[in-house]
């Protein structure tokens, strides 16, 4: 299954390029496009029978809208954003393509896929599942087929979390009257660790991480979950109360 063109819409930076570089790797020929460079969106789906968004979350829909029509019932549409549920939902109603929602949990700094987990959410066809699969598992890639509502719902808890995590850090710090090279001489191997998380999502593309969570529908769920964790952990702090917060800690997960 090697006589077709992958063309990579966004494939001229980020994940988008490491995509392209892989599909390149693999013997296939790949087009790619950015803003202002590349072939047009209707020179991909004509001389693609794969064709892949890979441009920033807030621009993803729009591009769907135009390429999906353009696809025939035989070709591949797929997305590489982190949410699942909106882009498969434009992605049926724009094309008569087999679809497939793929989340690759990775950024472009990795070497190769070997070792990392990439998410499938396939919802319409079934020609091309087994594709991906197979090139990714060979690859070394550890594949999750699952539904886009449950993908967002997990990635609420993963991303959402983290990222939420990091922002408020980072903002109280800010906000904490101490200047950033102060803190080196006191700094811990996790305090570093957590400062070079805080470098890049306070880095050259805040809104991707702004998206992920405003996005996601689950996040105000989990906004309360974690507002009813700190009150209560703010108010042992102020009870001083180190015996129930260690009880907290000794708390065992839920099965």
């Amino acid at each position: 299954m090697n006589n077709f063109a992958i063309g990579i819409i966004g494939g001229t930076g980020g994940i988008g390029k490491w995509f392209a570089d892989f599909f390149n790797g693999e013997g296939h020929r790949v087009l790619v496009s950015g803003r202002t460079k590349g072939p047009s969106i209707s020179e991909i789906t004509t001389l693609c029978r794969v064709v892949i968004v890979a441009v920033p979350i807030a621009a993803t829909l729009d591009v769907i809208r135009k390429a999906g029509p353009l696809l025939s019932e035989d070709a591949l549409l797929m997305d590489l954003t982190s949410l699942k549920e909106e882009p498969v939902r434009e992605m049926l109603a724009s094309s008569p393509a087999e679809v497939i929602g793929c989340h690759p949990l990775f950024g472009p700094d990795v070497l190769s896929m070997n070792g990392q987990n990439i998410v499938l959410c396939p919802v319409r066809g079934g020609g091309w599942l087994g594709f991906l699969q197979e090139i990714f598992v060979k690859n070394g890639a550890r594949i999750t087929v699952t539904a886009p509502a449950e993908h967002d719902r997990m990635m609420a808890l993963i991303q959402g979390l983290t990222h939420l995590d990091t922002i408020l850090m980072e903002l109280s710090l800010r906000d904490s009257g101490v200047e950033p090279s102060e803190l080196d001489a006191f700094s811990t191997p996790i305090f570093r660790t957590k400062q070079a998380i805080s470098a890049k999502v306070f880095g050259p593309r805040p809104g991707l991480y702004a998206s992920l969570l405003v996005e996601n529908p689950n996040m105000p769920t989990l906004l309360a979950i974690f507002e009813q964790n700190f009150a209560l952990v703010k108010e042992l702090i102020r009870q001083g109360d180190a015996s129930g917060i260690e009880a907290l800690l000794k708390r065992p997960k839920r099965p």
